[in-house]
């Protein structure tokens, strides 16, 4: 089978419970691009999608979320540009090597203020552990052969990264929830 993903390939990594943050960098040897992050990670989850980066070779991408507030280019953002400036999620990528180093959401939506980072890229180690896999059936957009599906679950579940085709059950109440109160419905 493929990589899963280099992060989870030989099975998943606990975070430390105190990850303090730390620094994101690009995979540029020549001026790479830093992003510093305060505290730790959020939601943290493999990623099937086709918009996401992933390392070469690997099926899905390793993301999370942190408030907006607490992510800041260091160095080199003048490598930087937005991969997709009508996606939801602006994902901010290096120009040299493509790495996506964060992706704020800022228009109206239950994510906005939440910066999408790939918490493998951090320099320091600690950082949670992805905690379940999300837009799992998307690989197959992406080109994995729709009869290794069995087997990606089969792994995923063995990992303990309950496979989901779409979110999170607790981040599609989040969503609901909040649109739920933006149409009237909830208090």
């Amino acid at each position: 089978m493929k990589s899963l993903h280099p992060a989870i390939d030989r099975g998943v990594k606990p975070g430390t419970g105190s990850f303090a943050g730390g620094t994101l960098v690009c995979a540029c040897v020549d001026r790479p691009v830093k992003v510093r992050v305060k505290g730790d990670v959020a939601h943290n989850h493999a990623c099937g999608c086709t918009k996401c980066w992933k390392p070469d070779g690997a099926t899905f991408s390793i993301v999370a979320v942190t408030g907006h507030e607490n992510v800041e280019v260091i160095e080199n953002g003048d490598k930087l540009a937005v991969v997709d400036p009508s996606a939801l999620i602006q994902r901010h990528a290096c120009t040299e090597c493509g790495v996506h180093m964060y992706g704020p959401v800022e228009r109206d939506h239950p994510f906005k203020g939440l910066d999408f980072i790939h918490p493998e890229r951090f320099q320091e180690a600690g950082w949670s552990a992805p905690g379940f896999a999300a837009f799992v059936s998307s690989v197959i957009e992406a080109g994995v052969d729709p009869s290794a599906m069995d087997g990606i679950r089969k792994r995923l579940n063995e990992l303990g990264l309950a496979p989901y085709d779409c979110l999170s059950p607790a981040l599609m109440d989040y969503i609901a929830t909040w649109t739920a109160k933006k149409n009237g419905i909830l208090a």
